[in-house]
């Protein structure tokens, strides 16, 4: 390991360990070294997912456990952004650098992997749900899933969303989505969000719908030509009465009722996205996919070598126009963690899109997305 020439290391650490279903505990753990191929991260901002409220409110999911629902104590997130702090053998970063990450972990040999479908990954884990991740002071993430943003004048406010931007970046990408086409958003949640700026950011005409009309305001900055409050209006009417044809569908609530409407409401030849996960198994009458040349396309993750980049260029591109605060406002400290940032999200009550946590603070602070060149 390289020592930091930046700031001293040291010995520990504050983290948020998860020890199971509603027990998340601020603990003092002991900082990791990085080994050959990693590099230790001083995290400077990371963001709660989705995953990690729906792990703390009814987990272990996908943090491994045994029969009984028993974990080994693990370190959760999986969005950040940091500082190189030091490196493990074989790693030329530069100490000092400002870096994203991917979180997510592939093998690089199976057959996914050489088809550049690294999400897919046959061996696929992911720092903060497998391995110790990012909320936390430090974090050690290999340095081929590293990120150096240090020339881009982005703060790292901004930079801690790069993450949730590349799984829209992906989700679109896997749409075949273009410019001239229109495209339906159901649902402006946290991914909802970020998928309808990326949709529309490829000259779509996009079509964004919710129930809450704070969210469709928010869609409407981020780029949606319409928005629509979701109601027991059939979205087949909506469309008509709009003037839309959409060839794409993206359905990120998550709900029976929303991914019900955009099968009822799509026409031959489109594309079904279900970005949200259906909670139960639903049964589908793939005789009108077949006849209708529907296509259902899943979406996962991102790939780190395609997404990140144009995730950071989107965060680049608005941060020097409308800016980040309509989407992450305040930043908490580790100890907020619970009360102010996984239960609001896992109870729907969260005042934010996505909330940022900076584990060096006391204090919640206001976001700061303003550019630093």
């Amino acid at each position: 390991m390289v020592d930091t020439t930046v700031d001293a290391i040291a010995t520990t650490m504050s983290a948020a360990v998860y020890h199971g279903p509603r027990d998340v505990r601020l603990e003092q753990r002991a900082v990791p070294a990085p080994g050959p191929g990693e590099v230790l991260v001083r995290v400077t901002a990371a963001g709660i997912c989705g995953t990690d409220s729906a792990e703390w409110a009814h987990g272990p999911l996908l943090v491994p456990h045994d029969e009984s629902g028993l974990v080994e104590p693990l370190v959760l997130g999986h969005e950040f952004v940091g500082t190189v702090a030091a490196l493990g053998d074989g790693v030329e970063l530069p100490v000092g650098s400002t870096v994203v990450c991917g979180a997510g972990i592939s093998c690089g040999t199976c057959v996914m992997c050489r088809a550049g479908r690294t999400n897919l990954c046959r061996s696929y884990h992911s720092l903060g749900l497998q391995d110790d991740g990012a909320l936390a002071q430090y974090v050690v993430a290999p340095a081929e899933i590293l990120y150096d943003v240090s020339d881009l004048g982005l703060s790292d406010d901004t930079l801690a969303m790069a993450q949730p931007m590349a799984v829209a970046v992906h989700a679109v990408r896997r749409s075949g989505l273009h410019a001239g086409q229109d495209a339906v958003v159901v649902g402006v949640g946290g991914i909802g969000a970020f998928l309808t700026h990326v949709a529309a950011s490829t000259g779509a005409r996009v079509l964004a719908l919710d129930l809450d009309p704070d969210r469709l305001d928010l869609a409407t900055r981020l780029g949606a030509t319409d928005t629509v409050q979701a109601s027991d209006r059939p979205l087949v009417e909506i469309l008509a009465e709009l003037g839309y044809e959409p060839e794409v569908f993206f359905e990120v609530s998550g709900s029976r009722r929303g991914l019900d409407s955009v099968l009822a409401a799509a026409q031959p030849g489109a594309v079904i996205v279900p970005v949200g996960l259906q909670k139960l198994p639903l049964e589908l009458d793939l005789s009108r996919f077949t006849l209708g040349e529907l296509t259902l396309v899943g979406t996962v993750a991102h790939v780190f070598r395609n997404d990140i980049p144009e995730a950071v260029r989107l965060l680049a591109a608005r941060a020097a126009t409308d800016g980040w605060d309509d989407i992450a406002s305040l930043v908490l400290p580790l100890r907020d963690l619970v009360q102010e940032g996984l239960e609001p999200l896992a109870d729907g009550s969260s005042p934010q899109i996505k909330t940022l946590v900076d584990p060096w603070i006391d204090r919640a602070r206001p976001a700061d997305h303003a550019l630093t060149a």
